[in-house]
């Protein structure tokens, strides 16, 4: 197959973003790359029927996750949707647990129980993907509610998506943080098309940023392409969030190349308009220019695209022949 011609951009950084350091941007890029490889390798076990239920792509938001992974410190927490394997991967969590539960396998984070949209990982401060759209936002709101409590200096990162933002439970949320002055950052991964509708159809107000305001919450749009990008407002929200100041939004302006799930044709969008985002605007795409301008050579990248690879690779041989849960586990894990 023909290598894809990119046209990603490779100029200097915008105002008030930094550059990064050659090491910066070769983490960034392994990073980023693994979430993209593992999902496409989840999108080929899917077809094969080898995934089952609902299955999520994060395919194109890598530099969301990664960017703001790289602004948090140890004890952070993190707590997002149903599109959650590349939250769960930047965190820390094993790629092989992850592939595991997808496939329902004894080895999964939730013991083959959970699936796609259920797992959790309280060693990498990760509280799950969940599937009920915007339910994530109180539960993220607590972890925040506990951490003021405990007066630990941790935030709770909370992602949601452009559809979640016009959820009730949401302006609960916001208004119970910012009366109590809560160290939460909300980040709305704007990929504008929710589960399948435009953001200019479906909401009144297409600037989330500003969806704190009423609340005197602060927020700001980033590039959600650009990893130094979320890097930096990453910084700047966490600080104010840590510092007392209280809850901070995070708008990412981000694109979806695939559809909803596995099983949305996206037939609401043009394929031009997702070969234009990918070709002129693709984050992994944007890392790899500016490694190349800066001397790291095309062996330098194919010898890290076959290291991820293999993770990802012995990560699905690994969920393919884990053995199923017992039938015991029906029984197990519940609150009675």
């Amino acid at each position: 197959m023909a290598a894809r011609k990119s046209t990603a951009r490779t100029e200097a950084a915008p105002a008030g973003v930094p550059t990064f350091t050659k090491e910066q941007e070769l983490l960034a890029y392994r990073e980023m790359l693994l979430i993209r490889r593992f999902e496409e390798k989840a999108g080929q076990m899917y077809g094969m029927g080898l995934i089952g239920g609902f299955c999520h792509l994060y395919i194109g938001q890598e530099a969301v996750v990664i960017g703001m992974q790289m602004a948090m410190k140890q004890g952070d927490q993190v707590i997002t949707g149903y599109r959650d394997h590349g939250h769960m991967l930047a965190t820390g969590m094993e790629s092989r647990g992850v592939m595991a539960e997808l496939t329902g396998r004894r080895g999964g984070y939730s013991k083959g129980k959970g699936g796609s949209m259920h797992m959790f990982s309280i060693e990498k401060q990760f509280f799950g993907g969940h599937g009920i759209v915007g339910g994530q936002v109180s539960l993220g709101t607590g972890l925040g509610f506990a951490n003021h409590y405990r007066d630990n200096g941790a935030v709770s990162v909370t992602y949601f998506g452009d559809g979640a933002a016009n959820q009730g439970q949401v302006y609960e949320s916001f208004n119970m943080a910012e009366l109590w002055k809560l160290p939460v950052v909300y980040v709305i991964e704007n990929n504008k098309y929710a589960m399948g509708t435009s953001v200019n159809r479906a909401s009144a107000q297409t600037d989330f940023s500003k969806r704190g305001s009423s609340f005197n919450i602060p927020g700001e749009q980033v590039d959600g392409m650009d990893v130094r990008a979320v890097k930096a407002a990453g910084e700047r929200a966490l600080a104010f969030a840590r510092e007392g100041k209280g809850p901070y939004i995070l708008e990412m302006l981000t694109y979806r190349y695939r559809g909803h799930s596995m099983s949305d044709p996206a037939k609401y969008r043009s394929k031009e308009e997702v070969q234009k985002m990918r070709t002129e605007h693709d984050p992994i795409e944007q890392v790899r220019a500016r490694l190349l301008e800066g001397g790291v050579t095309e062996d330098d990248l194919k010898k890290i695209d076959a290291e991820i690879r293999e993770i990802v690779n012995d990560a699905a041989d690994f969920a393919t022949h884990d053995p199923e849960p017992d039938p015991s586990e029906l029984y197990t894990d519940i609150v009675r």
